[in-house]
């Protein structure tokens, strides 16, 4: 089966740092990968030479048999690439539907076909669906900046879905979340992977929502792969354990 996403020997270096040293890693179609690793191993470094946001020093990127090493963001995101940060993505200002109708509206059609079309700018049934599978009917209206810290995570995440890409990387979806929000996060992209059929790499410190949502889990330490595998044996692989415990 020909990988959907691969990273052949990616490297960034920042000096005589290797931030990322040398990672391969390839990603199937419909398959959800998830990255782990302790602090400062590389793993946002990685996601950020992937997707353009960084150049980096060397290897190349493959998205269904097309080189991307390089591309920008907006390339990747109209090829069907999509991400979330860390940080949060949202309007604060927006109400969360119309969050969702500007996170599509780009994909719909040529600009001034945008600007004569439908203020949801044909995007308002997708955007319904959306609320609904995440669950925000009762705060759909609302500034998304009233909201508590979870459910703009929530946003952020069906944002980066509204397009329906192909490939999403996920940084630190349960970063900040309530651990109430955390099996529904857990339930709802196994959800998106059914419905949409797309693949997902994700980073994630929280190791039970990693374990339970990735068939294959890849560790990184210092910038590079040390241990990849099913969740059980990366778990128990004693030098997974020691650069989490023993450093």
């Amino acid at each position: 089966m020909t990988p959907f996403l691969e990273v052949k020997e990616m490297r960034k270096s920042y000096g005589a740092i290797n931030a990322v040293d040398g990672v391969t890693l390839s990603v199937g179609p419909g398959e959800i990968v998830g990255v782990i690793g302790p602090n400062g191993s590389g793993k946002t470094t990685l996601f950020n030479s992937i997707l353009g946001q960084i150049k980096p020093t060397g290897g190349a990127v493959e998205f269904c048999g097309e080189d991307i090493t390089g591309m920008s963001p907006l390339e990747l995101s109209r090829r069907g690439v999509g991400r979330t940060f860390q940080t949060l993505q949202v309007f604060v200002k927006l109400s969360v539907r119309d969050n969702l109708i500007a996170s599509a509206q780009e994909f719909k059609g040529t600009m001034p076909g945008r600007l004569f079309a439908k203020p949801d700018a044909g995007c308002g049934h997708h955007a319904d669906q959306m609320i609904d599978m995440f669950r925000l009917q009762h705060v759909a209206h609302l500034p998304a900046g009233n909201l508590s810290y979870g459910q703009q995570k929530l946003i952020d995440i069906a944002m980066a879905f509204m397009p329906a890409p192909r490939l999403v990387l996920l940084d630190e979806p349960c970063a900040g979340v309530n651990p109430s929000l955390v099996d529904q996060l857990r339930e709802l992209l196994l959800l998106l992977n059914k419905s949409q059929g797309g693949s997902f790499v994700v980073i994630e410190h929280n190791m039970d929502f990693i374990m339970k949502l990735c068939p294959h889990v890849i560790c990184m330490v210092e910038g590079k792969v040390l241990a990849e595998g099913p969740p059980s044996e990366v778990q128990a692989n004693r030098q997974v354990l020691e650069a989490y415990l023993g450093n």
